[in-house]
């Protein structure tokens, strides 16, 4: 009999998510720089709130999310009815591809943009527009070129996902005020804490009705193992977007250890100062060694090399020393590694193996 059950269209088209490598053979205690990690790990503050939710584990979590809408209402300024809680980022962007992307719609995002984009467009049935950026840096005007009256989302991450560049507030107010009208622009603000005194996009978000922002508990909050993160827009946005969430889809543990680690800004703050400090100084010393990398406002540096098969080498030679960081030929830069920044002796140690990768020993 012939086999009639099919997926809808884009299913099949969609590569499989390639996570950061945690393992490398021969090496039981390998240093993980592949997956944009906190070196530092979560809050005491949010471990001692996942550890008291021990106890009621049996219990249903919150299916409002109150309590940790309300701690980001008061810690970032937002209305805290226009906050909607997910599964991750992951899962706001799945959200927004489900409720105004389908078939025969399209859904822009950059040549080096982070690949749920085009999974989650897929997934919903639309089409992914892939559009060039300039010197691994977000072009404004050809973002603008590329939408249509088939546009419904446009995705963006500021600062950007491998590259760590960003565009500034003038640039980020620009697309948002010259995309179609039938269009949303959704700033993915994953590494904003990174960034002194940026808002993620809040202010953009309160003064139009066309802008999203998304945001994720996995990086500075060093949570992205329980997988929460949140969005901030319009109220006809977000009522759209909770119509599709499910009422439990984040988790008792999540949402407390959640609330615990966004209330302790003393700590963010201390880890935002200690990735600055290294990433700047591995950046340096990278560039020393002839491996050039962007200006990066993120906890990563992508460095460079002159050809491919040299970036190549130069992690296997990583991996033999214990060190795990990303090739991102995937994103379209076959010829880079994306570097998590670490602690002190995690940059030290990459920069001494690379060292050793240059000088042929």
């Amino acid at each position: 009999m012939k086999q009639m059950i099919t997926p809808q269209p884009g299913i099949m088209d969609i590569a499989l998510y390639q996570g950061g490598a945690s393992h490398v053979a021969g090496h039981d205690n390998a240093l993980k720089l592949s997956s944009n990690e906190n070196p530092f790990g979560p809050s005491p503050a949010a471990i001692k709130a996942f550890e008291s939710v021990g106890r009621e584990l049996h219990r249903y979590p919150s299916s409002d999310h109150s309590g940790l809408r309300n701690a980001i209402g008061e810690v970032h300024g937002v209305d805290a009815e226009r906050v909607i809680c997910g599964a991750g980022s992951d899962e706001i962007i799945a959200f927004l591809c489900q409720a105004y992307a389908g078939p025969e719609t399209e859904v822009v995002h950059t040549e080096h943009g982070f690949a749920m984009y085009r999974i989650s467009a897929l997934a919903a049935g639309a089409t992914p527009v892939e559009v060039p950026e300039h010197e691994r840096v977000t072009d404004v005007d050809a973002i603008l070129a590329a939408c249509t009256e088939k546009t419904r989302l446009v995705f963006i991450a500021n600062p950007n996902n491998p590259t760590g560049t960003m565009i500034g507030a003038a640039d980020v107010a620009r697309l948002a005020d010259g995309i179609p009208p039938q269009a949303l622009l959704v700033l993915d603000g994953a590494y904003a804490e990174y960034v002194e005194g940026y808002d993620g996009g809040i202010a953009l978000v309160d003064q139009r009705d066309n802008v999203v922002m998304t945001r994720t508990f996995s990086k500075i909050y060093g949570l992205g193992g329980l997988r929460v993160g949140w969005g901030y827009g319009p109220s006809h946005v977000i009522d759209v977007l909770n119509r599709l969430r499910g009422p439990f889809n984040v988790s008792n543990a999540a949402l407390a250890a959640a609330e615990a680690a966004v209330r302790d800004t003393a700590y963010v703050e201390h880890c935002r100062i200690e990735n600055a400090r290294w990433r700047n100084w591995m950046a340096d010393a990278l560039g020393e060694l002839g491996v050039a990398s962007d200006v990066s406002l993120a906890n990563f540096i992508l460095a460079r090399f002159s050809t491919a098969s040299e970036a190549e080498a130069c992690d296997d030679h990583l991996q033999s020393q214990g060190l795990i960081v990303r090739r991102v030929g995937g994103y379209n830069l076959p010829c880079c590694l994306r570097i998590t920044v670490g602690d002190e002796s995690g940059c030290r140690r990459v920069v001494h193996a690379v060292r050793q990768f240059k000088e042929g020993t």
